[in-house]
């Protein structure tokens, strides 16, 4: 084999891996995306409905954070109403960062420019989703709540379970 044969041979792996990653990265982005919208439906604390300017109906899984569920959790009625407090009815902004398993799209909602994940931590409604948090400054927002002891911090700590082994048990 001549010489150029063998240079085309060596590149051919470095071509590969660089279109596989350049795959990647457009799949990644693909997802992401920004819309607007008036909030029509709060499921629980960090899921709720847009309705879309374009009059299409998404469900947007509030990103970085776990409230305590709807569905018997001790604090997860309040967390559903301090959420709906925020955004119900509401013209928002949502950035989003992809869609979950649930087709739901990951995302941070913001009101008038406020951010409504970053609100409801400092308000002690829900807890850091450590496993998929994103926003290094949630964690100390999460502890300041937990010494002031608002929202969920006020229950008794037996109360205090995370939504994700909540889940798990019931």
């Amino acid at each position: 084999m001549d010489q150029q044969g063998e240079d085309i041979m060596h590149r051919q792996p470095l071509r590969v891996a660089l279109a596989a990653l350049l795959s990647l990265l457009l799949t990644a982005t693909a997802h992401a995306a920004t819309f607007q919208g008036r909030v029509v439906s709060v499921a629980d604390g960090d899921t709720v409905t847009v309705l879309t300017d374009g009059n299409t109906q998404l469900r947007v899984r509030l990103a970085n954070i776990d409230c305590p569920e709807r569905g018997g959790q001790p604090w997860g009625r309040k967390a559903r109403e301090a959420a709906a407090a925020l955004v119900a009815g509401r013209q928002v902004r949502v950035e989003t960062s992809g869609k979950d398993r649930y087709e739901r799209y990951i995302g941070t909602i913001y009101v008038d420019g406020l951010n409504v994940n970053t609100q409801l931590v400092r308000d002690g409604h829900c807890w850091v989703y450590t496993r998929y948090n994103q926003d290094p400054a949630l964690p100390a927002l999460q502890a300041e709540a937990k010494a002031a002891e608002r929202g969920l911090w006020s229950l008794p700590p037996a109360e205090r379970l995370e939504p994700w082994l909540w889940r798990r048990r019931h």
